[in-house]
């Protein structure tokens, strides 16, 4: 480690359960961390610590929108991003130019210890930075090699979070019993999802190819529970962009329609 790698801090804003994790990778790979918590302005971060090397928006999806929004100018170009429901809309409705963003493949919940689902994807100007901090702390971290990768690494990521969440909310239970007992179900819901997916991001999808990725992360990693304490909210956002852009979701329909039946 060289004596100039002390002088290029990175800034984490959000310091849950992920900011944590990552919090301890920059810090392995022998990078001052400065934290910004929900207490805290981000215009007096910035103030505090005007240039850093990297700003990783660590909030949750609920408030990306709103946070990029307060993002302050000098750090506005040295910004990475991790959230489940990622896609390039979100960073480019903000105004925001060539964020690293990734593809989290690992969750971190508390009193628990990182458990990795495969490796995480990142493409941005500080890919290389995320990869070698991440496998400072032994998670296994991929640099794609181009814009087009990183979106189909987001949709990836989701379809399955979008899909076990959804599906969840009406067969309860693990991923792997979602894929061996209910897999009409986790198709039908991944149909709809796809649907919005490719037209938010404005790409072609290849449906069968992103069904068989997530038949086979689904058989890979079967003890996840599929119902998060936010799957609600997540067929909430799924089905607004899906109205607002007079998109035909029947399965994602008939979910809601069971959940108020219930």
């Amino acid at each position: 480690m060289t004596a100039s790698a002390y002088s290029k801090p990175v800034v984490i804003v959000g310091i849950g359960q992920m900011g944590g994790v990552f919090a301890r990778a920059f810090l392995g790979a022998g990078r001052p961390v400065y934290p910004v918590t929900a207490q805290m302005a981000m215009a007096d971060a910035a103030a505090a610590c005007p240039n850093p090397d990297f700003v990783l928006l660590a909030v949750p999806e609920n408030v990306l929108s709103q946070t990029l929004a307060r993002v302050p100018e000098p750090w506005q170009n040295r910004l990475g991003l991790l959230q489940n429901e990622l896609l390039p809309g979100v960073w480019e409705t903000a105004g925001i130019a060539n964020p690293t963003s990734m593809a989290v493949w690992f969750e971190k919940k508390k009193g628990r210890g990182v458990h990795v689902f495969q490796p995480t994807r990142v493409y941005g100007p500080h890919a290389g930075l995320v990869k070698t901090a991440l496998n400072t702390v032994d998670i296994p971290c991929d640099v794609l090699p181009d814009s087009a990768a990183l979106t189909t690494e987001l949709i990836k990521k989701n379809l399955y979070v979008l899909t076990i969440n959804i599906a969840g909310l009406v067969t309860g239970g693990t991923t792997g019993e979602l894929w061996a007992r209910h897999r009409d179900v986790a198709l039908a819901v991944a149909d709809d999802v796809l649907t919005v997916l490719a037209h938010v991001s404005g790409r072609a999808v290849d449906r069968n190819a992103m069904k068989t990725f997530l038949g086979d992360i689904l058989t890979r990693v079967p003890d996840h529970t599929c119902r998060g304490r936010v799957a609600e909210d997540r067929l909430d956002r799924v089905l607004a962009m899906a109205r607002q852009n007079s998109l035909e979701t029947p399965a994602l329909v008939e979910v809601s329609e069971q959940i108020v039946r219930s």
